[in-house]
């Protein structure tokens, strides 16, 4: 199947993948519509439209059980990206720096910039949405609609001690009352899932352009997450 066959068979199905519909563009609402189809119909979850997902597509019956896509289609694009860090010495890794061009700086061309703001800018702009267009981590601060509690996927802002301007900003996947889990770059040099006091968080946003999801119980811990890790 092509994938406008494939998002055909979605929108078939009532999956939503935004105005752009079947347009042969794998983008994050079609890979989260396939990872919601695979999750109804019992496959591996994993976002890849395989032979056995297309299988599944292809059927007469259209009828299956419906599930909505669990994670925003930024975060999708996000933890793809788990693992990637920066070049060893003076090298530089290609993904790292693309990420500076994707957030709206196409000059930066180092990976030893800070990179966590370019991070979230990225993720967000490539899923669609227009992030907060600075390299400052605090500046999400103040950018979409504030939270009073972290959903699945929203943006966290966290402040460093000793600065009343440094920070650090990331994409929540889980939280207790003592810690929050945030997905983000440059933490310590790579993307991972890391460990942050809760204490230490100073906003939690979302995008302006997208309805709040209805509040919903977080994981309270997360397999791998590291702890103190640098955000320099």
């Amino acid at each position: 199947m092509t994938i406008a066959e494939i998002q055909r068979a979605l929108l078939a199905r009532g999956y939503d993948l935004g105005p752009a519909g079947a347009d042969g563009d794998a983008g994050p609402k079609t890979i989260a519509a396939v990872t919601a189809f695979q999750r109804a119909a019992g496959l591996v979850a994993d976002g890849i439209a395989g032979p056995l997902t297309q299988k599944a597509l292809a059927t007469v019956d259209v009828s299956e059980k419906k599930a909505e896509p669990d994670q925003p289609g930024w975060l999708t694009l996000a933890a793809a990206m788990l693992g990637v860090k920066e070049g060893p010495g003076a090298a530089n890794n290609a993904q790292v720096v693309k990420l500076f061009a994707d957030a709206g700086f196409p000059g930066i061309k180092t990976d030893s910039t800070a990179w966590c703001a370019a991070f979230v800018n990225a993720m967000l702009e490539r899923a669609g949405h227009r992030g907060s267009r600075s390299l400052a981590a605090r500046s999400f601060e103040n950018w979409g609609i504030g939270l009073k509690e972290p959903v699945l996927g929203c943006i966290a802002t966290k402040k460093r001690a000793g600065s009343s301007w440094q920070g650090h900003t990331g994409f929540v996947v889980g939280a207790d009352k003592d810690q929050v889990f945030l997905l983000g770059g440059n933490q310590s040099d790579q993307v991972s899932v890391a460990a942050f006091k809760r204490s230490e968080i100073v906003a939690f946003r979302w995008p302006a352009d997208m309805p709040i999801p209805a509040a919903s119980r977080l994981p309270t811990t997360v397999a791998g997450a590291r702890s103190g890790v640098s955000e320099a």
